[in-house]
């Protein structure tokens, strides 16, 4: 009802007095007063939020460069062409980005296994049915063979 009245009185009394009252709503508060606090620690609280917020950008930020850095890893692996946009990200987190150590252990695994792989011994593992010991033991009787048959040359 007091509604009813204050919109119906309300408006007229506005035309007589001319409006030259700037009139705030009953309703209205500051935004610091309608959550219980006071304008100093509503400045503080908004400061903390934009703290917090700055901390999560930042952490986000980290992360996104961490996986840029393990895609440009792969990258150069498998000689992939580079992308640009994650040597951006790496870049804007401040360079001091590195592989996550349980990726790291694993590449350095991989690469162990890589180069075993390649020299010849590992090659000769890959074949079946052969007798390392007995390849080594005659490779070593080669060797011997061949330094006794150097001593005995006599152009030597």
């Amino acid at each position: 009802m007091a509604f009813m009245v204050k919109q119906v009185v309300g408006g007229q009394l506005k035309n007589l007095t001319g409006g030259l009252e700037a009139e705030k709503p009953e309703g209205e508060k500051t935004e610091a007063a309608a959550q219980g606090m006071t304008q100093e620690e509503f400045e503080q609280y908004q400061q903390q939020l934009e703290e917090e917020k700055q901390e999560r950008e930042a952490g986000f930020a980290q992360k996104k460069a961490e996986r840029a850095t393990v895609r440009s890893h792969f990258r150069d692996k498998y000689r992939l062409p580079k992308n640009e946009l994650d040597e951006t990200q790496i870049q804007q987190a401040g360079d001091d980005v590195q592989l996550p150590t349980e990726l790291a252990k694993m590449i350095a695994e991989d690469n162990q296994e890589e180069e075993s792989k390649q020299s010849v011994l590992g090659q000769l593992t890959n074949i079946q049915n052969v007798d390392l010991d007995h390849l080594k033991d005659k490779a070593q009787a080669t060797l011997e063979d061949l330094k006794q048959s150097a001593e005995k040359c006599s152009l030597m």
